[in-house]
């Protein structure tokens, strides 16, 4: 069997600012839908295929745990420029860039609903 994966999906209180953080972090507004209940669908996509969707819905927060271990892990071109203009742009840091164990660049940030991101050293694709 295989399989590719299509995205992941979360629920936001604000999918305004969803799409203003996650595009400022390279992504490309895909989808942005309202049904007649209300439900607001947001897709953005990524370099290399990857898409993160995105439902608010009235009455529904979303809780993201507090914690490291999950997390969205995105590779940034220009890792410390992207940085600079994130902390120019009032986002939280929870982690400032450091070291991972295997010795490469590596924040945190959180999005606007408070679920961690991972920001890495972009990658060249082999």
């Amino acid at each position: 069997m295989t399989a590719s994966l299509k995205h992941v999906s979360f629920l936001t209180a604000d999918a305004d600012a969803v799409i203003a953080f996650y595009t400022l972090l390279g992504g490309a507004l895909g989808k942005d839908s309202q049904a007649e209940d209300g439900l607001r669908r947001v897709v953005l996509g990524f370099a290399g295929g990857g898409k993160l969707q995105f439902f608010q819905a009235a009455g529904q927060e979303p809780r993201p745990h507090p914690g490291w271990q999950e997390h969205i892990a995105l590779h940034l071109e220009n890792l410390e420029s992207s940085l600079a203009q994130l902390r120019q742009s009032g986002v939280t840091f929870s982690r400032e860039l450091t070291l991972s164990p295997s010795g490469n660049p590596v924040a945190f940030v959180l999005d606007p609903d408070g679920r961690q991101v991972e920001l890495l050293q972009g990658q060249r694709e082999s």
